[in-house]
């Protein structure tokens, strides 16, 4: 059975691995944990049996008239249960107020944000990879 918390309080890093399974750099389960802490709205899917995250979807706003959804990931096997298109409606819920809800997608999960009533708007984006690598050598980690 798979909760949904709007809220990282009592999650712990051992919680939340496997994780950004297709980055060239990907984020330690500390890091992760101060990502979901510092995002403005968050949502988790948890498994009940075993305690561990299994998706999330992070939300960043001005609080005024906009909000930006960064990061919907589903662990590889729980995929395909409905627990991303479960994580969406929840935070959408949650934007409603809000008159700009906008996120950039890879081309291929078009259709899925299509679905949930989202449409295809021209985004341009920066993909710093020597940022993630700079994060891991600040020694974050240990302060975290």
């Amino acid at each position: 059975m798979i909760k949904y918390s709007y809220s990282a309080k009592n999650i712990q890093p051992e919680q939340i691995e496997g994780f950004c399974v297709d980055w060239q750099d990907r984020l330690s389960p500390k890091i992760h944990l101060k990502l979901l802490q510092n995002s403005d709205e968050i949502v988790l899917a948890i498994d009940e049996e075993t305690g561990k995250v299994v998706g999330f979807i992070t939300a960043i706003t001005d609080k005024i008239i906009s909000a930006y959804i960064p990061l919907l990931e589903v662990l590889p096997d729980y995929q395909g249960k409905g627990i991303g298109s479960k994580l969406m409606h929840l935070m959408l819920d949650r934007l409603q107020q809000f008159y700009m809800i906008d996120l950039l997608c890879d081309s291929q999960l078009r259709s899925f944000y299509e679905k949930l009533g989202m449409q295809a708007v021209t985004g341009m984006c920066i993909r710093n990879h020597k940022a993630i690598q700079t994060i891991k050598f600040q020694h974050l980690d240990e302060s975290l």
